[in-house]
């Protein structure tokens, strides 16, 4: 090998590849080890001191830290305008959430300035990177006109190749009384119009949103425009949010806070992950999903953070993993797994998620000996250093 210039990780008291074939367990775990990254991705992974030759390369000593693939984020809307904050005190005061305040966000985003949205993007994006998010996806669905839509999306695709239409999220005030012509007015006008600029379609299957038929007349839409279908549904109660997700061949389902058997069965038999937004709960004081019954019945499991201003306002993916494991019954071993290899599932990548040669060199370092920390010292800032592409942040 002869790179220009390539960096090696050594000294890695804990190394978290995802790769059983590269370390011990589901979670590919290598003690003493170093990485080599170079060209934006993964070239090397093994034993600290047992490196190949590489030409020029500069050396970071993690000191016995724990590192781990970046976290992929799944499923996030951060293009909005406008603070939800009295809405979440009110919640917690008793008041239930309905899904209605995502109308005053609404509101705020289609008044906000391109250049206000950008600047709210950008400081999420950035504390997220922070906080060991290396690959976020981006939803729109807070403008719910065309212009409005197509700006978040060409915002989002500043920060993220995975960008989603969320065109059927919920009615706006202007079409009250008219959820056909609404939805008639996303499939004809909305979707044509905002394809080129997205990779995903997604829709809120869910009372007080979109029935079944409504999302799947949206998703068709989509599929037919060349987008990827993904799928809210059973959040706020059962419903035909998971069957229909499995039944279009989605990448994701997400929330999956009530689920039958029936629902859990047709999961574990498909290719469409579970995403799990313990953020979510928290903040609306609803149940959690059991994230035990799902993976115990061999369902694929992603975590995400769910971050939006009104039921989520977190880009904190350890913050996340530590709900899992206190309040949804995962493991830590689970949790950082579904941190990380379950988003990248969940966004059908292979090259994310992993540490293995090939991979892209997106890499975090903790200031803690092992992975299981993130949910032992939850609230605490153990990210220390974040590599991106094999670039330090």
């Amino acid at each position: 090998m002869a790179p220009g210039s390539w960096t090696l990780l050594d000294g890695i008291g804990c190394l978290v590849t995802n790769d059983p074939g590269i370390g011990a367990g589901p979670l590919g775990i290598l003690n003493d080890a170093a990485l080599l990254l170079g060209d934006g991705v993964v070239q090397w992974v093994g034993r600290s001191g047992r490196e190949p030759h590489a030409g020029k390369v500069a050396r970071f000593d993690l000191d016995g830290r724990a590192a781990l693939p970046g976290f992929v984020d799944s499923h996030t809307h951060p293009v909005f305008a406008g603070d939800r904050a009295d809405e979440f005190a009110a919640r917690m005061g008793g008041r239930a959430y309905t899904a209605g305040g995502i109308r005053s966000t609404i509101a705020a985003t289609r008044a906000a300035t391109d250049a206000e949205l950008a600047a709210t993007l950008s400081r999420l994006t950035t504390e997220a990177r922070r906080s060991g998010t290396t690959t976020i996806e981006c939803k729109s669905g807070y403008g719910q006109t065309v212009p409005d839509e197509l700006r978040s999306l060409r915002l989002a695709a500043a920060h993220t190749q995975e960008t989603t239409l969320l065109a059927a999220h919920v009615t706006p005030p202007e079409f009250d009384g008219r959820t056909d012509d609404y939805v008639r007015m996303v499939i004809d006008e909305m979707i044509p119009a905002c394809a080129p600029h997205a990779k995903w379609i997604d829709v809120f299957c869910e009372r007080g949103a979109f029935d079944a038929d409504r999302c799947r007349a949206v998703l068709a839409a989509g599929v037919a425009a060349g987008l990827a279908p993904r799928v809210h549904g059973n959040q706020l109660g059962p419903g035909d949010g998971v069957r229909l997700a499995v039944e279009t061949g989605a990448a994701s389902v997400d929330h999956v806070t009530h689920t039958s058997a029936d629902d859990v069965d047709a999961l574990s038999r498909s290719a469409t992950v579970a995403t799990l937004l313990p953020g979510a709960e928290f903040s609306t004081g609803a149940r959690y999903p059991d994230a035990r019954r799902l993976i115990d019945a061999g369902v694929t499991v992603a975590v995400a953070t769910d971050c939006n201003p009104g039921t989520s306002y977190t880009t904190s993916m350890p913050l996340c993993i530590a709900l899992a494991v206190r309040e949804m019954r995962m493991t830590p071993d689970e949790a950082v797994r579904a941190a990380t290899l379950g988003g990248a599932q969940a966004l059908r990548r292979s090259d994310i998620g992993v540490l293995r040669p090939g991979a892209r060199a997106d890499v975090i370092a903790l200031d803690a000996p092992s992975h299981v920390h993130l949910a032992y010292r939850p609230g605490v800032p153990l990210v220390s250093h974040v590599w991106k592409g094999g670039i330090r942040q």
